[in-house]
């Protein structure tokens, strides 16, 4: 009787740690999310020095990876844009709009806001 329970015991162990691990890949599975902005600056000196490192440090607090930026941006097709472009990655759709709502990176924008427009939208990555 004693061997039943065990061979139950183990049963349930396994199933368990099964379930978890199915959890883990699952939640790897999970695509990045890029949060790409066109930024047309109206006071360069300002917005670099006043917005930027306030942004930089929301961004990489909410998890952020600040991937590529770029004043001079090369056009493929359509007329070139004058702005810059900036590109951020974060582990999820829902992290990349959790940064944008949190309270440091509002409060960033509110400065930003006097020196530049800005244009943004997530574009979320594939499954590797």
């Amino acid at each position: 009787m004693k061997t039943n329970y065990k061979v139950a015991i183990a049963l349930v162990a396994g199933a368990a740690i099964g379930g978890a691990a199915i959890q883990g890949l699952h939640a790897q599975a999970k695509p990045q999310a890029y949060i790409v902005s066109e930024i047309t600056v109206t006071n360069v000196d300002a917005y670099t020095k006043e917005y930027v490192p306030l942004a930089r440090a929301a961004i990489k607090k909410t998890g952020g990876k600040l991937v590529a930026a770029s004043q001079n941006t090369t056009s493929l097709e359509g007329a070139p844009q004058k702005s810059r472009v900036t590109i951020n990655v974060y582990e999820s759709l829902e992290k990349a709009q959790a940064s944008r709502n949190d309270a440091d990176y509002k409060a960033a924008r509110i400065i930003g806001d006097k020196y530049a427009t800005f244009r943004a939208y997530v574009v979320e990555g594939l499954p590797q």
